[in-house]
């Protein structure tokens, strides 16, 4: 992210909801997440419906920047918002611990394969 917010301090809970949940559980809950901060009328994560539902879920000390740097983060298709599969996709890749224990099943998946 380009520009974080110093006294913005986050403790990424994704790696402990993965082990306690599983992997549809954490998808649904994911998904939950999304529903909270969509805006109702678009279907999407817009600027707006982020600047105004991460101030309800008590994460008012966000700048703008920050906000925009998280959209701009995951849009992947270039139209200025999160889609479900974005932001899906972006709390993965914003969670270093899960990020890597992905990586380690890939690569184990793959020397899996070879030998067989």
């Amino acid at each position: 992210m380009a520009s974080q917010n110093p006294e913005s301090q986050f403790q990424d809970f994704l790696p402990t909801m993965a082990h306690k949940l599983g992997g549809d559980s954490l998808i649904g809950e994911l998904c939950n997440g999304f529903d909270l901060l969509v805006d109702g009328d678009k279907g999407v994560i817009t600027f707006d419906s982020l600047k105004r539902n991460s101030a309800l879920l008590g994460l008012h000390d966000l700048r703008d920047e920050d906000l925009l740097s998280m959209l701009q983060e995951g849009d992947f298709d270039g139209d200025g918002a999160l889609n479900q599969m974005e932001f899906c996709v972006l709390m993965f890749r914003l969670s270093p611990e899960l990020m890597e224990e992905s990586c380690l099943c890939v690569d184990e998946a793959v020397e899996h394969e070879f030998q067989h």
